[in-house]
């Protein structure tokens, strides 16, 4: 599968439980009821109450009928929420793709108490809605189209502009490309608890040079599709907030000092009150964190809490449960929970409004997410892996600090994942392994007992399974890694090797979740065929690690990740069944830029490699992610490192077998990096195998044929240039 994550994606074996977790991040998570028994579910186009304690027990809570417009077609439901008092359900459909996600679409109403049904927006473009929330007293619902805020009113039916300046390039209430892209910001509105303003980012991208990618395949005549894209380099857009009052239509800018070009703001909330807003800026670099309390009435700002990285402070892990809408007050707004690694272990502090903060984890381990707050039981459930760094389990911890406990089985061993219920009590349950599907249950917290669905049960009947090891390179670094051997393993012949790689900050390859040792781009069973298929996992991945490790890649993307990877396949060709004349390399954008850096600079360990979307030149990628890992290049000596790293300046190295994939309609890595790649092979005489799919995009899946095609291609290289089978 195409597995996404903010920056450059990778794509490794099929995944499934990712396709779960992905498939309710786009419907918004699990509809929990009020009182946190009980969830809303999608099934056979009606919505259903679900007793988590008793899943046979089901209620029908909107029927087919209810959602059936008078002379059409039943509502083809996407998503939906359900307003605070239970009475009036908000439904998202007829989406459409914004880059990632169908975040564009439709909406309806259906009021339960009137039985009525309505479509919220009707003069404005078909689904050209996005975001549409119920303000907290239900009587209003605000939305976005075409770069303005509106708000409609479900009594009278009235809707008002809150904004009306917006246009492609000035943007209110969502954002650009490259903050949805890299900070995974989307939804840019919060209503406030009072239901009387609605606080909102204002992008400016007016500035912001536009990429023109060339769509060939949809018209008899090819025509321009312009993407507003600052590269490492240029100015982000300008960023500022502003809350506007529902009644009156005015907006009170926040006064955050500093020049909103040289700044982001990933993050903003109501500050538990209707009179203040949170939020959070970063500098240019990204090393630099200030989280500023703004009071509404005068704008104005005060600073509490500061930050300062060597490298760059990350900004992805900070929400709770996974939510981007929630900033995790408690005490009745008079603190929060904050996630930090400033002492070289992401952490778990409180912190006051003043800026008091108090470490609630201690300890030498990372948390890698938050998933609760339960402040009635005075406790805080988090994701964390102390002794494993490619397993997550579930740990609770005090409030008031202390030892964490893990809640997790001692028995599951693998990746556990939880949907936490809103009163703590109850959860739903994911599990699976490298050798056990992904299973679901509902237990109860904080003891961990089943409550309902089928028991988690590991599969330990599995015989060709993952093996997962430990390899210490020259350097002395010790790497996770996994290997899937043939089906019929024999230690006495040599077999080939096929390593799998992403190596970038974005996503880890060596973790125990079920797909690992599988290959989604092979046409048939590499282990059946006579493959080792293997993936190494060095400095820069972020796993569980310490931030050490993690952040060890700053200023070194193409550098140091790729002598890792070498080095620990230096060391695996010694072993006695490895053939060292047939070692293979893949992966996908980073990925794929890994490839082409371990072809270029370690030919003498590679003697094929298949890249797909790679960025082959740093400084063509986008200025978020690539300024925050790599500095900003302002000079020659910025650039230098930039340039250091980048494929395209080892190309004319390449001694083996490449073969090139990617897609002219790439907006995230654009095909300018293919052509700036083949001009420098071209010119060194290079021989190399290039495909490109026309006008598909980053995950190369649009199009009739093109993933069968994709598959065969792939596996008819790799058999080619690295045969199978033991010898």
């Amino acid at each position: 599968m195409k597995f996404y994550h903010s920056g450059l994606f990778f794509l490794t074996a099929l995944l499934l439980t990712c396709v779960q977790y992905m498939a309710l991040a786009q419907r918004g998570g699990v509809n929990w009821t009020r009182d946190g028994y009980q969830y809303y579910h999608i099934t056979g186009g009606q919505i259903l109450m679900i007793d988590a304690r008793d899943t046979s027990k089901k209620t029908v809570f909107v029927t087919k009928q209810d959602l059936t417009p008078a002379g059409h077609a039943p509502i083809n439901v996407r998503r939906f929420t359900v307003s605070e008092d239970n009475k009036k359900v908000l439904i998202n459909t007829n989406t459409k793709r914004v880059w990632r996600y169908d975040t564009r679409g439709d909406y309806w109403v259906y009021d339960s108490n009137t039985k009525k049904l309505w479509q919220l927006g009707k003069n404005l473009p078909s689904s050209s809605l996005m975001f549409a929330k119920f303000s907290p007293d239900g009587t209003k619902v605000a939305y976005v189209s075409g770069h303005n805020i509106y708000m409609e009113d479900l009594n009278d039916g009235s809707v008002k502009a809150l904004t009306t300046d917006g246009t492609r390039t000035l943007i209110n209430g969502t954002f650009d490309w490259a903050y949805e892209e890299e900070f995974d910001c989307r939804d840019g509105f919060r209503w406030s608890p009072d239901s009387k303003s609605i606080a909102y980012w204002q992008l400016d991208a007016s500035k912001i040079k536009t990429y023109k990618m060339l769509n060939t395949t949809d018209s008899i005549y090819p025509f321009v599709v312009p993407v507003e894209y600052p590269v490492a380099g240029e100015d982000p857009s300008s960023c500022k907030v502003g809350v506007v009052d529902v009644s009156t239509g005015k907006t009170k800018w926040i006064d955050v000092p500093g020049d909103a070009v040289q700044h982001y703001i990933p993050a903003m909330e109501w500050a538990a009150n209707s009179n203040e807003v949170v939020l959070e800026q970063l500098n240019r670099a990204q090393n630099e964190s200030r989280i500023f309390i703004g009071n509404v009435s005068n704008g104005t700002t005060r600073v509490i809490r500061e930050e300062h990285s060597n490298s760059w402070i990350d900004v992805k892990e900070r929400v709770v449960g996974g939510d981007p809408v929630g900033w995790g007050w408690i005490e009745k707004g008079k603190s929060f929970v904050w996630l930090s690694e400033k002492d070289g272990w992401r952490h778990l502090y409180k912190v006051s409004r003043e800026g008091k903060e108090t470490l609630i984890t201690k300890g030498n381990y990372d948390v890698i997410s938050i998933d609760m707050v339960d402040e009635a039981l005075g406790y805080v459930y988090f994701i964390a892996s102390p002794d494993n760094a490619t397993q997550k389990y579930l740990y609770k911890i005090k409030l008031s600090g202390g030892k964490a406990e893990r809640v997790s089985p001692a028995d599951q061993p693998g990746t556990h994942g939880y949907d936490i219920s809103p009163n703590g009590k109850v959860a739903l349950h994911y599990f699976n392994n490298s050798y056990t599907r992904p299973q679901s249950e509902v237990i109860s917290l904080p003891e961990h007992k089943h409550v309902a669905g089928n028991m988690i049960s590991v599969d330990n009947s599995v015989k060709n399974k993952p093996e997962f090891f430990k390899i210490k390179t020259v350097d002395g670094i010790e790497m996770d890694g996994w290997m899937m051997k043939p089906t019929n393993f024999d230690p006495t012949k040599k077999y080939p090797v096929l390593f799998t790689v992403y190596g970038e900050p974005a996503g880890q390859t060596v973790t125990d979740t079920w797909g690992t040792g599988r290959n989604g781009l092979y046409a048939g069973s590499m282990a059946d065929d006579g493959y080792i298929y293997m993936s190494v996992e060095g400095r820069g991945a972020p796993a569980p690690k310490g931030a050490a490790w993690r952040k060890a890649i700053y200023k070194n993307i193409g550098i140091i990740n790729i002598r890792d990877q070498a080095m620990a396949a230096k060391e695996i060709i010694k072993w006695p069944f490895v053939d060292s004349t047939r070692i293979a390399v893949h992966g996908w954008s980073g990925g794929g830029s890994s490839t082409l850096n371990l072809m270029f600079q370690y030919g003498d360990i590679y003697k094929t490699g298949i890249a797909v979307a790679a960025v082959g030149d740093q400084l063509t990628y986008d200025n978020i992610y690539q300024e925050r890992y790599m500095g900003v290049p302002t000079d020659e000596a910025g650039r230098a490192a930039f340039i250091k790293g980048s494929p395209v300046t080892y190309a004319k190295n390449l001694k083996g077998n490449l073969l090139y994939i990617h897609g002219t309609g790439d907006d995230n890595v654009h095909y300018k990096n293919a052509e700036e790649l083949i001009n420098e092979l071209v010119k060194y005489n290079r021989q190399f195998q290039l495909m490109s799919y026309p006008n598909r995009t980053h995950s190369i899946s649009e199009g009739e044929g093109t993933n069968l095609h994709l598959k065969t291609l792939f596996t008819q290289y790799l058999n080619a240039k690295c045969p199978p089978g033991g010898r």
